[in-house]
């Protein structure tokens, strides 16, 4: 099996997300703030969890060495969420996403996932340029872009999808 790499935070391990990560995908997809603002991706399983990352994270990982990440507390080994850089349809070049559990929320965890994040992209993975997608409405996604680095580059609508999205984006400095 080839090898993809693992970061690491100040409370965080950061690793590529296997099917052995359903669970919290399946747990996350299924939040409210996820349906309302990312959409609802019809997991209704852990098994169509397990078959989502089998189909929509592992080809990308395996074809780029990076993708969706999961993130898990360094001290008790609890699974809180995901990040990634992810190469979308609809959107030219990688994206930045994030998600994590409610009960995780509002204590920095995004922040500190998203920031290592963009580290590996520019550091490890040599990407040029960031972008990122959030809807209108989701003013504390909009708010910690911003707190990133990303600015607002204008609207973007992505296939077979109706919503007009906020589109960032993030330039590495030279």
């Amino acid at each position: 099996m080839v090898s993809y790499k693992v970061f690491k935070s100040k409370r965080l391990i950061i690793r590529p997300t296997l099917e052995g990560d359903a669970e919290l995908i399946y747990q996350l997809m299924n939040t409210d703030n996820f349906i309302k603002y990312v959409g609802d991706r019809q997991i209704d399983s852990i098994s169509s969890a397990e078959n989502y990352i089998k189909l929509k994270m592992l080809p990308q990982l395996e074809a780029k060495g990076y993708s969706n990440y999961t993130l898990i507390n360094a001290i008790n080994g609890s699974k809180i969420g995901i990040c990634g850089l992810y190469d979308r349809s609809g959107i030219e070049g990688i994206d930045v996403g994030f998600g994590i559990l409610p009960k995780f929320e509002g204590l920095g965890y995004a922040y500190e996932s998203a920031s290592r994040i963009i580290k590996a992209a520019f550091e490890e993975f040599k990407i040029e340029e960031l972008k990122a997608i959030t809807d209108q409405k989701n003013i504390a996604s909009q708010n910690l872009l911003k707190k990133l680095g990303f600015e607002l580059n204008g609207k973007i609508v992505l296939p077979n999808e109706d919503d007009e999205l906020f589109l960032f984006r993030f330039k590495k400095f030279r």
